[in-house]
């Protein structure tokens, strides 16, 4: 690996042709205004120990400067690998290539320099498919991959829950995980049974299966014997970001402000950079994987994207004895209001949510930064909720959580996900609004979307129905209701 300096003067601006002509616009949010100057990089000489953790100081190519993911001794729901990064907020540059190639690709590969905006799960599978394919993608992060729900979520994967339309997401990107369970060495993936659960009071007809439901369950039956599986999403975004810089792409902390645009033929507009910290990045590609708030569309390219943000809580217990792999969706507990998914891991971790009361954010408030990553927080009423639920139904597993933390998932009305290019505005694309799904859909997604920035189609699935353009005739505001997690087209678990 080569360490490439950081540049001692702000980055150039993009020239700029006579306004008359051709004036260039630039899209600003409010959300992502910059108070003061960055802080200054640390210097170029600082030994570079990981890639995780507040700040990604910088990256390696060489995969020895990585220590393996051990799932019986590291987190697996979203807390940082300590020790690995020094806690400051800044950034620096590395090139994975030995030739000192750019991140961010060049005009001459006819892709061009490609961003993308977001290291949650959706923008690490984007920048590792991409790599696969000879493109050395920047990813810009505001604060640490898998800050969000793609460090805090249940990890659950469905083979055969999906509908007419979002059947084949599932199933190939149940291979995909499979497959990168092999490849990347992701020890937290596992095929795991799945019940259904009746929450209540025991009888002689109670049907027992998983052995650490010890407790008060009015009854339990198999509801998918082989078509389920799991993954601590941390994990695995961590490791698609690892693999993906180890080919050349970049990681840079920092918060992306807006695009800026040039006047195209015929009204439309061309992706010539992204604002990053009050700087420009030129780019000639980019793409928005940033979850909720991918919103922020809305305000850059004039396109109307519904988003909500689901924010819910979750908890973590910890045993220290192997925990019998049974993922359970629960039926809703009416002395608590849950609507418990459990899903223990092989680390001896045991993860539940449809806690209950989740919060709506509509993509108004996200784009105004109400909220923004990492700052989501859990409910103490829903904890608490959750807690007691949970030790009713295992005497063995309950007590009080080692881990409450709390995300937001992106939802657009329909449940589906946007992915594709943004029409008018050439070199712009988006993948956002995964909905409960965004972990089962993360490799089929960063494939799909690779093969549609650098072929100009996707092969892997038929992204048509899941347009940038199709709320661009309706209003803004979704109904909530029957957009959470599904088999097929019955609702299971908790619904908003």
């Amino acid at each position: 690996a080569m360490l490439v300096p950081l540049p001692s003067a702000p980055m150039p601006r993009l020239l700029r042709p006579d306004p008359a002509l051709a004036p260039r616009r630039r899209r600003r949010p409010q959300l992502l205004a910059v108070a003061g100057a960055r802080a200054v990089a640390a210097a170029a000489s600082a030994v570079l120990t990981g890639l995780v953790g507040d700040s990604l100081h910088a990256f390696a190519s060489a995969p020895a400067l990585w220590p393996s993911f051990r799932s019986a001794a590291s987190p697996a729901v979203g807390r940082r690998r300590e020790g690995l990064l020094p806690q400051s907020r800044h950034s620096a540059r590395v090139s994975a290539s030995a030739t000192g190639d750019e991140p961010g690709g060049s005009s001459s590969d006819g892709v061009g320099r490609v961003v993308i905006l977001g290291a949650g799960l959706q923008g690490a599978a984007l920048a590792y498919y991409l790599t696969l394919r000879g493109i050395k993608p920047l990813v810009i992060e505001r604060k640490e991959v898998a800050a969000a729900a793609s460090g805090k979520g249940g990890g659950f994967l469905a083979r055969d829950w999906g509908d007419t339309v979002t059947s084949k997401l599932h199933k190939v990107s149940f291979a995909l995980h499979e497959e990168l369970a092999k490849t990347l060495n992701i020890e937290s993936y596992r095929r795991i049974p799945v019940l259904s659960v009746t929450p209540g009071s025991r009888s002689q007809q109670t049907n027992d299966i998983c052995p650490w439901l010890d407790g008060d369950i009015a009854d339990s039956r198999l509801m998918d014997a082989d078509g389920g599986a799991q993954v601590a999403p941390y994990e695995l975004c961590t490791k698609l970001m690892e693999a993906a810089v180890s080919r050349g792409a970049e990681v840079r902390i920092g918060v992306a402000e807006g695009v800026e645009m040039e006047p195209e033929s015929e009204g439309l507009e061309r992706v010539t950079g992204v604002v990053v910290d009050g700087k420009t990045v030129p780019a000639d590609k980019v793409c928005l994987c940033m979850g909720p708030w991918a919103a922020l569309a809305e305000d850059w390219f004039g396109l109307n994207v519904p988003m909500t943000g689901v924010k819910s809580t979750s908890i973590v217990f910890r045993s220290d004895q192997p925990v019998e792999p049974y993922a359970l969706f629960c039926g809703e507990d009416h002395r608590f209001g849950t609507h418990l998914e459990v899903y223990p891991r092989n680390t001896g971790e045991v993860y539940l949510c449809g806690i209950g009361g989740s919060q709506y954010i509509d993509a108004r408030m996200l784009r105004k930064g109400v909220i923004l990553p990492g700052e989501v927080e859990a409910d103490p009423a829903r904890v608490e909720a959750a807690t007691k639920s949970f030790s009713a139904m295992s005497r063995r597993l309950g007590g009080k959580p080692d881990v409450v933390q709390a995300c937001m998932r992106p939802c657009l009305p329909d449940a589906r996900p946007m992915m594709g290019k943004v029409g008018h505005v050439k070199g712009a694309y988006i993948s956002a609004g995964h909905n409960c799904w965004g972990i089962l859909w993360a490799p089929v997604s960063g494939l799909a979307m690779s093969e549609l920035i650098i072929d100009g189609q996707a092969q892997c699935v038929d992204l048509k129905k899941f347009g940038t353009g199709r709320f661009s005739d309706r209003g803004t505001d979704g109904a909530a209701g029957g957009r959470g997690r599904k088999m097929g087209a019955v609702s299971v678990g908790e619904q908003w």
